[in-house]
């Protein structure tokens, strides 16, 4: 189970008030960091003025300082901002703690420092870092790893005026094997918190076999093992809603986003019914193609790592005290000898058996949707936000020679996805853009499955009838590199955090980029506040019906249009 909330149920009125008589010392830090914290956003520090928008940190005794329920913590104030890091909301994950839902985060004495990332969950980090323009474009910040990762940042613009704000949670992406709350400048929550008025809150959980390795078979003590990565998120959210209004927050008001493995995780929140209560605005970027697992076949693979790692069924404890890094040999392994690899196209239709790591939609902890026993249920009744990337994986980052694609290796990689319709295919999508070039043409082929995928997620929460569903598409093509990373996978993040300068290595950075990123992040934050995203500087967005699929088009002119792309995508079906 995930952390439990008070026996005494309160978790709104008086909880500040409480939290700043919990002794002398307390009060005074807290007044201190007030004053600081006042001073910080009227730009004076000292009784100097300070220019808007310098980046001057301030740190030190009494500054930032909040008392949450497990203790006082100390961030710091930089650029306006109260900015808090590294905050547990969960107990180490080590030893005796291992494939066991989240515990609550044992107290701390005096003030713990909370103004550096903490570590994150172990993992193999992938390929991406050893390319040197993808490194380029996404500048990874590689931290530590461990298993004591249960991890919150949060920004803020005051913690001392009484206010509350929305609350905006993002979950990483790096599908649900790799990636963390700061793993990209993109995520950085200042701008997004300073420009909407908002909290914003990133964090790290469990990934791969630490979080997702389907243990329930073998004892009820590893009832919820195949879900613990999820269930430390409700954790987190659990910590959210007893501790934001100390940092300005509204527990009513939270909103949780994320891109691709993040949208994933968003996605099976809206089917956990531990997460119900707890958001009340959903947003799944680039994230619904992603496959869940089935109790069948979560059980097989956990037979294949456990078979890999040489672990009977009556010696189970060893799992406790094995180094990760021979767990995670054994699970690449069991997923090396039993998965065919799609060849180079996400594979958004594989069988529901498949071999994966990834939650469990075992019907109790994540519940199955009715269209589809591998996928979880929305049975909340949350409005959400939907959308996809133009050109997704397939772009020219890393091979500027793909550019040079002829018509005839066009037609041959469209004929190894659809046998038999390379020419319905390529005729579907020259209709719209004539004067596309192969490989054009061929990122946004390659690309529709993802697309179809958004379409089909957002029809059928709008066939729920119980909340609304927005769909967008974001189509701006990055300047960078000659242009040829295109609308790729991961560019509308710094969009919605208003990142675009501090990301200039994916987005040019500029006016252009600024501009389009400003009608973004108002949508996000218009959704945030009311569950609608529709504001002044963008054109009537309507939701998605059973009938229609209106996409709201973020490129240098938003506009809306009523399912452009359904013969392409239905030339792909």
């Amino acid at each position: 189970m995930a952390i439990p909330a008070d026996d005494d149920g309160k978790r709104s009125e008086g909880l500040g008030r409480r939290a700043l008589m919990k002794g002398a010392a307390a009060a005074g830090a807290l007044a201190a960091s007030a004053a600081i914290a006042r001073n910080a956003t009227s730009g004076e520090q000292g009784g100097a003025r300070t220019d808007r928008g310098t980046d001057r940190a301030i740190a030190g005794t009494g500054i930032a300082t909040v008392e949450t329920r497990s203790g006082l913590v100390a961030g710091y104030v930089n650029d306006e901002m109260l900015i808090f890091k590294g905050i547990p909301y969960g107990a180490d994950t080590s030893g005796a703690n291992r494939f066991s839902p989240p515990r609550p985060p044992l107290p701390w004495t005096g003030v713990r420092s909370a103004r550096a990332y903490g570590l994150i969950a172990p993992q193999d980090k992938g390929t991406g870092r050893l390319n040197d323009e993808e490194a380029f474009i996404f500048q990874w910040n590689d931290s530590v790893e461990g298993e004591d990762c249960l991890r919150i940042n949060l920004w803020t613009p005051s913690i001392s005026d009484g206010r509350r704000r929305p609350v905006l949670v993002w979950l990483h992406g790096g599908g649900f094997a790799a990636g963390s709350g700061h793993d990209l400048p993109a995520f950085d929550g200042h701008n997004l918190a300073r420009r909407g008025d908002v909290v914003v809150v990133t964090l790290n959980h469990r990934l791969n076999l630490l979080g997702f390795l389907d243990l329930s078979r073998y004892g009820s003590r590893y009832a919820q093992s195949g879900n613990v990565g999820m269930l430390d998120i409700v954790a987190a959210l659990q910590w959210i809603r007893d501790n934001i209004e100390l940092f300005g927050g509204d527990p009513a008001r939270v909103l949780v986003f994320g891109q691709s493995g993040g949208g994933a995780k968003v996605t099976a929140l809206m089917g956990m019914p531990a997460a119900r209560g707890l958001f009340h605005r959903a947003v799944v970027m680039s994230g619904s193609f992603a496959r869940f697992a089935t109790p069948e076949a979560a059980g097989r693979l956990t037979d294949l790592v456990l078979a890999e790692a040489g672990i009977a069924r009556g010696d189970l404890d060893r799992l406790h005290a094995l180094p990760y890094a021979a767990l995670r040999r054994a699970g690449e392994a069991a997923l090396a000898r039993n998965t065919v690899q799609p060849g180079g196209v996400p594979d958004v239709r594989g069988t529901a058996d498949a071999l994966r790591l990834a939650p469990v939609v075992d019907g109790t902890t994540l519940r199955a949707s009715p269209e589809r026993k591998d996928h979880p249920d929305m049975l909340l009744d949350v409005p959400m936000m939907i959308g996809t990337t133009l050109n997704e994986f397939v772009t020219g980052i890393n091979h500027p020679e793909f550019e040079a694609m002829r018509e005839p290796e066009l037609a041959a990689r469209i004929e190894a996805l659809r046998p038999g319709h390379s020419r319905a295919v390529i005729a579907a999508f020259r209709q719209r853009t004539p004067q596309a070039s192969p490989f054009d043409l061929w990122s946004r082929i390659a690309a529709s499955p993802i697309r179809q995928a958004a379409v089909d997620q957002a029809t059928a929460k709008a066939k729920r009838g119980r909340a609304p569903a927005y769909l967008y598409w974001f189509t701006w093509q990055s300047p960078i590199l000659d242009g040829r990373p295109r609308a790729f996978h991961c560019l509308d993040i710094p969009f919605m955090f208003a990142n675009t300068d501090r990301c200039a290595a994916m987005t040019g950075g500029g006016a252009r980029a600024a501009t389009l990123s400003a009608r973004m992040t108002d949508a996000l934050l218009a959704f945030a506040r009311s569950g609608d995203p529709n504001h002044a500087g963008l054109p009537a967005w309507e939701p998605v019906t059973q009938q229609e699929a209106p996409s709201m088009i973020f490129d240098d002119h938003p506009h809306v249009e009523r399912d452009a792309d359904r013969i392409e995508r239905a030339s792909m079906a």
